[in-house]
């Protein structure tokens, strides 16, 4: 029987004894994308330069936690939390903002 260098079962690495170890690459999504109680981490911004800015002034930057609060009905706006300020978005403007999830 030929010796396993790891044993892959639903893609998790059980085992290794090389420096071949994968890291677990974090689920990219975009904001709007999110659940109440769903915490995640700002990966990008990718929006015209007003609402850029716009987003910068309220706190919105690459590697802050953000947290999904409520969803509005109807794609209606989205209440989010970045440190201790709750902010309502269009769901236009959460879908460009990429998180990483946990």
């Amino acid at each position: 029987m030929p010796a396993a260098s790891h044993c892959v079962t639903n893609h998790s690495l059980l085992w290794n004894n090389s420096a071949t170890v994968k890291t677990a690459q974090p689920h990219s999504a975009t904001l709007s994308s999110l659940h109440p109680g769903e915490i995640a981490t700002i990966a990008s911004i990718h929006a015209d330069e007003p609402l850029h800015q716009r987003l910068l002034a309220m706190g919105f930057r690459t590697g802050k936690k953000v947290e999904m609060i409520r969803r509005g009905r109807f794609s209606g706006p989205l209440q989010v939390r970045i440190g201790t300020t709750d902010i309502l978005l269009r769901k236009i403007e959460a879908e460009k903002i990429t998180v990483h999830r946990p």
